[in-house]
């Protein structure tokens, strides 16, 4: 499935087994290849049919200091508000607690192409993308 990616294929299953943990109001947690209920009434108060779930930090998964990954986070969001994308901050973190939890962005309203494009902007290596079934997919960037 994902024989052509540049990335390592352990790196791969982190991101597979990553908790996408989403702050708000009612906070929810996203699993890549799991439905979400939650992310269902989130697409329907939205009126949208996909979703992504980004990062800027740690861009391709090269570990920055704590100040650069919330300057880059902050400046996400600054980018998020201009552009006029609802967005709602949330947290990725590996069960295994082995890797700091990266601050991150569930945005609504952008379908796979715009949400690849923005995952490239931030130089990551993938992102999680779901469309109108409201289930989490892994999207291999390079």
């Amino acid at each position: 499935m994902f024989a052509n990616s540049m990335i390592d294929t352990g790196m791969i299953q982190a991101y597979a087994e990553t908790h996408y943990r989403v702050f708000g109001d009612e906070p929810f947690t996203l699993c890549v290849g799991e439905a979400s209920a939650r992310l269902a009434v989130e697409h329907h108060r939205h009126d949208v049919t996909s979703s992504a779930y980004v990062t800027a930090c740690n861009p391709f998964s090269r570990m920055l200091s704590a100040d650069d990954n919330a300057e880059r986070h902050a400046a996400l969001a600054v980018d998020l508000e201009h552009r006029g994308l609802a967005a709602v901050e949330g947290i990725g973190e590996h069960p295994s607690n082995r890797w700091l939890g990266e601050p991150s962005f569930l945005v609504f309203g952008l379908d796979l192409a715009a949400a690849k494009v923005l995952g490239s902007h931030l130089e990551q290596n993938a992102i999680v993308w779901s469309g109108a079934d409201a289930v989490p997919q892994l999207i291999l960037l390079r």
